[in-house]
């Protein structure tokens, strides 16, 4: 049972492992939970065969200032893909030779029944 009265951060880290089920139930592999580095943080790194997936998951309980899928800034996705290149950099992967694709989690609603939108190719 998650606690939405919990900290934001506990929160934030519920909805993160419910995004991370959800990518399993569809065959997606985990690689790594909340990545950070200098540039920022991926919340998780998974894989979809021989692509690597960075996900953003954004959590919303109401739709009034335009929901969890329109949370994700401009600004945030750049950092995102700065973090993504480091983290392929320090895994010893080239980025120009590696599949990979930037998708959002976007989950509104309760947590006990959450909707869950998953945008593959976000940005």
């Amino acid at each position: 049972m998650i606690d939405e009265s919990g900290s934001t951060r506990d929160v934030g880290q519920a909805m993160e492992l419910i995004a991370q089920q959800h990518l399993q139930t569809h065959g997606l592999t985990l690689v790594k939970r909340n990545y950070t580095c200098k540039f920022g943080e991926v919340d998780l790194i998974v894989k979809e065969q021989d692509t690597f997936v960075f996900v953003e998951v954004k959590y919303r309980q109401s739709t009034q200032f335009g929901g969890a899928i329109h949370a994700v800034s401009p600004s945030k996705q750049q950092k995102i893909i700065k973090t993504a290149q480091f983290y392929l950099q320090q895994s010893n992967l080239n980025e120009y030779n590696t599949c990979c694709r930037f998708d959002v989690v976007a989950i509104e609603g309760s947590a006990t029944r959450p909707d869950i939108t998953w945008l593959k190719n976000a940005f």
